[in-house]
């Protein structure tokens, strides 16, 4: 994992424990398995020797760090090395897209242990969906297949996998997908034992239902709304779960609005559902956030927007390192643009819009249309932010990668030559929304307060 920009040191203030010790979990996850000792620490931070090794005295009491060796002397006092353990705790990322789902628990290092895929219908109604989400969820808790591993799925957000009805069925879930399902074989996590510890990174009473604490602590039940089915199995070790989904939607609050193409959704607490049905704190936020997020935190650097053409076209917006939401988190709904009045209509109600065309245009085989009027998008997303890079997604985007990428870069570099400027890179991305929506989970718990 890449540093975080750090253009705040710590603050030796008791007020800002929290703070601080995310601010050394951060750094001894940039470090990984080589770790880093707590003079580094120090120097890094601009905290004080003396609370250095507290805030990690307290992380190893609750095994979230442990010493990993000495560095060599270099005529003193030889420095004693520490390091993160990954699986000290884990957050399960879920991505809902239209027609399916991918799943994936995630340790503290950010590395996917496990996955899990389903089809899904959108607009088969929140019961039936919180239903799937809750039993895919509960099955990765549980753990993993023997010698499944992280192999489950055909490939990141690239839509439902042809196993789906299998790993349902191997689940115990049924065709509609709920109840709890469970793997055999090694446990990716395991409720600790009467002599462990869980971590508990920051003082304080319990969240507001779904809601995470900044920095996460050891989840606990919504107050005054149990979960249905009592807290997940090894829920000592489960942070939360993010769930990201096409928009538009109220991140703060976790509420979707009117889901394009499925009004129905309009003002449905999913975050709230969820950490009731579940026992742990949840986030929501859009699909195109949450991969933007883990951009970021994988180290993509500056200001940079994340295009993710799928079953519909969004935009994740990354300024100056940090995720951009908006005043009311709606920032990104980069496909209802509208590029040709009275054009063809658009599920979001209007007319000409660029999902709409590029859809369209994908539809009846014509890649090229599709990357040009993509292109000519982006071309307006980077006049009115100037960012320094444009990355492409999604599953669309995934089957024809360089028809995508020298279409839209073709109208970038045109665009730049007639302004005498120099064009914005554009470069393929993962797209991974899954493990994106876990860091909106983990985020917090190393000082990313974008998360």
């Amino acid at each position: 994992m890449a540093d975080v920009n750090r253009t705040n040191g710590g603050a030796n203030l008791l007020a800002l424990r929290s703070h601080n010790t995310a601010l050394v979990l951060d750094l001894l996850r940039g470090a990984g398995a080589g770790g880093i000792s707590r003079l580094e620490l120090a120097e890094r931070t601009g905290l004080t020797p003396q609370a250095v090794s507290k805030i990690t005295a307290r992380l190893r009491e609750e095994s979230l760090a442990v010493e990993a060796g000495h560095r060599a002397s270099t005529g003193g006092k030889r420095r004693t090395v520490l390091r993160l353990v990954p699986g000290a705790g884990h957050a399960v990322g879920v991505h809902l897209d239209r027609d399916s789902l991918r799943a994936v628990l995630v340790d503290l290092a950010g590395t996917a242990v496990a996955e899990r895929c389903a089809a899904l219908d959108l607009g088969a109604g929140a019961e039936a969906v919180v239903a799937v989400v809750a039993g895919e969820v509960e099955a990765l808790a549980k753990g993993v297949r023997e010698g499944g591993g992280a192999g489950t799925c055909p490939g990141p957000d690239t839509g439902p996998s042809t196993g789906a009805a299998e790993l349902r069925g191997q689940a115990g879930m049924g065709a509609a997908g709920a109840g709890a399902g469970s793997f055999t074989g090694t446990p990716a996590f395991a409720a600790p034992g009467p002599d462990s510890k869980a971590p508990s990174l920051s003082p304080g009473s319990a969240p507001e239902p779904g809601a995470v604490s900044h920095p996460v602590s050891a989840p606990q039940t919504a107050v005054g709304s149990p979960p249905a089915s009592g807290p997940l199995p090894g829920a000592a070790e489960l942070l939360g779960v993010g769930v990201a989904l096409p928009g538009p939607l109220d991140h703060t609050r976790g509420v979707l609005h009117r889901v394009t193409g499925f009004p129905e959704w309009d003002g449905f607490p999913l975050r709230d559902a969820l950490a009731r049905r579940l026992g742990v704190p949840v986030v929501v936020d859009k699909d195109t956030n949450a991969a933007a997020l883990g951009l970021a935190v994988a180290g993509e650097r500056g200001s940079f927007a994340y295009l993710h053409l799928g079953t519909g076209l969004g935009a994740g917006l990354v300024i100056d390192g940090a995720v951009h939401r908006g005043a009311r988190t709606g920032a990104g709904e980069f496909g209802h643009q509208v590029v040709q009045l009275d054009g063809p209509p658009c599920g979001c109600g209007d007319r000409g819009c660029v999902e709409a065309l590029c859809l369209a245009a994908v539809a009846r085989g014509d890649l090229a249309e599709a990357a040009r009027v993509l292109g000519i998008a982006a071309g307006n997303l980077i006049a009115l932010l100037d960012i320094d890079l444009l990355l492409l997604g999604g599953r669309t985007v995934a089957t024809a990668p360089d028809a995508f990428l020298r279409g839209v870069a073709a109208v970038l570099d045109e665009r730049a030559r007639r302004a005498g400027e120099q064009p914005v890179p554009v470069r393929a991305a993962p797209g991974e929304v899954a493990d994106g929506a876990a860091q909106l989970v983990l985020g917090p718990l190393f000082g990313r307060a974008d998360a």
